[in-house]
C-alpha cells in the first residue's frame, strides 16, 4: 500500500507544482483561451437573445414581459454549460500544450529538460503529434472498455462491476498522463504500458489520485494540468530514477 498511498500523493503535488513560476504559463495560456472562447460563446448567445426580444416586442408589445423571463433562463443555461463544459473543452485546449508542461516541471525538478521535448515555436508540430498520441489512447481506452461493459450484464459478476470500472478508469489516468513526461523521453506507448505494468500498485495509486480530482468542483478545471505536473514528478522521483539505478 506503500506505492499506492505514493502515488496519489503525487498526484495531489500536481496542485501545487502547477503554480510555480516558470510552470504556470503553461497552465494559464489553455484556461485564457478556454476563458475566451466561452466568454465569446457567451456574449454571441446574450446579443442573439437581446435581438430576438427586441423583434418580439416589436411585432407583440404585450410580449415586452418575457424579457424578464429570458434572461434569467440564458443566464442558468450559460452557468449551467460553462460548469459541465468548461473543463472538456480545456482538456481539448491544453492537450498540445502539455508536453511543455511536462519538460516544465521536470526542468524545475532536475534542473535539467528532456531530450526530446519541443517549445512553444513548435505548437503547430506539437499538435499533429499529440494528436496521434491521443488517438492511441483512445483506441487502446476502447478496445477494453468494450468488453468491460459486458460486466454490467452477467449474473454475479455485476456487482463487482463499479469497482472494476474505477479501477480500468484510474490505470486509463495513469496511462494518460503518464504518457506526457515519458513521451519528452521517447519512450514509446507500448513501453509506457510495460513501465506502468511493473509498477502497478503505484500507477494505480496515482490514477486514483487524479480521478479524485476529477469528482471535485472548480477542482476539476485544473485536474488535467495537475495531472501531468503530478505525473512528472512521479516519473522523475520514480520511473526515471529506478531506470537509472
Amino acid at each position: 500500500m506503500n506505492g499506492f498511498a505514493t502515488g496519489m500523493k503525487c498526484a495531489f503535488s500536481g496542485l501545487r507544482l502547477i503554480t510555480l513560476p516558470g510552470i504556470r504559463i503553461y497552465v494559464l495560456i489553455p484556461l485564457l483561451l478556454n476563458t475566451l472562447i466561452f466568454a465569446a460563446v457567451i456574449v454571441y448567445g446574450g446579443s442573439g437573445l437581446d435581438d430576438l426580444i427586441h423583434w418580439v416586442s416589436g411585432q407583440w408589445t404585450w410580449l415586452e414581459w418575457i424579457a424578464w423571463l429570458l434572461w434569467p433562463v440564458f443566464i442558468v443555461i450559460s452557468l449551467v454549460v460553462v460548469f459541465f463544459c468548461f473543463a472538456l473543452l480545456a482538456n481539448l485546449i491544453a492537450a498540445p500544450f502539455n508536453g511543455f508542461l511536462a519538460a516544465a516541471v521536470e526542468y524545475r525538478l532536475t534542473g535539467s529538460r528532456p531530450p526530446e521535448a519541443g517549445t512553444l515555436g513548435e505548437l503547430p508540430a506539437e499538435i499533429a503529434a499529440i494528436m496521434g498520441s491521443e488517438l492511441r489512447k483512445f483506441l487502446y481506452f476502447i478496445v477494453r472498455a468494450l468488453p468491460l461493459l459486458l460486466i454490467f450484464i452477467i449474473p454475479f459478476v455485476q456487482a463487482a462491476a463499479p469497482v472494476i470500472w474505477f479501477l480500468f478508469a484510474a490505470w486509463m489516468m495513469a496511462v494518460e498522463y503518464m504518457d506526457y513526461p515519458m513521451g519528452n523521453r521517447g519512450i514509446l506507448f507500448p513501453d509506457i504500458r510495460r513501465e506502468l505494468l511493473e509498477r502497478r500498485t503505484l500507477s494505480l495509486g496515482f490514477g486514483t489520485g487524479i480521478l479524485i480530482l476529477t469528482m471535485v468542483p472548480v477542482v476539476n478545471f485544473v485536474a488535467m494540468p495537475a495531472g501531468v505536473a503530478g505525473a512528472t514528478r512521479l516519473y522523475v522521483e520514480r520511473f526515471r530514477v529506478a531506470n537509472t539505478g
